[in-house]
Parts: structure tokens; sequence; C-alpha cells
């Protein structure tokens, strides 16, 4: 299997891990893991293609859905007040 994937594998491993924390103990580990979630990408569109990244977007979309969405909002609010 190729490192990008086994590290894919990890990260989702870390994420559930993450989200059986308490709330107050998410916070800045969840965050990491989304920063490092960008590069991950990259990394298996390098190395597997275009059609892993949309597996392991899907993954990452699914499972910061909830914080994803309250950015969305926070921008959307800030850009429509804005104008």
């Amino acid at each position: 299997m190729p490192l990008s994937l086994t590290l894919s594998a990890l990260w989702v491993v870390a994420a559930a891990c993450v989200a059986m924390l308490p709330m107050r103990w998410q916070y800045a580990p969840g965050m990491t893991l989304l920063i490092l979630a960008l590069p991950l990408c990259v990394m298996v569109g390098r190395e597997v293609g275009w059609l892993w990244v949309c597996a392991v977007a899907f993954a990452i979309i699914s499972m910061y859905r909830r914080p994803l969405g309250a950015l969305a909002r926070h921008l959307r609010a800030r850009v429509g007040g804005a104008a």
C-alpha cells in the first residue's frame, strides 16, 4: 500500500480517537488534523491519482461536516454583511 494511503488510514484512526475526547479537548487536535488534511490530499493525489483524492476528501468532509458548515455560515455572514 502506498505511504499516502497508509497515512490516510492513520489520519482516520486519529480523527476517530479525537472524536472520543470530551468536547473541550477536541479543538486543538481537531484543528491540527484538519490542517494536515490538505497536504495529505495533495500527497494522495501525487501518489495514486485523483480518484483516491475524491475518496479522501469525502472522508474529511464527512468527519468535519459540522465545523466546516459553521465556517461556511461564518464566512457567508461576513461576506454578506460587507456587501
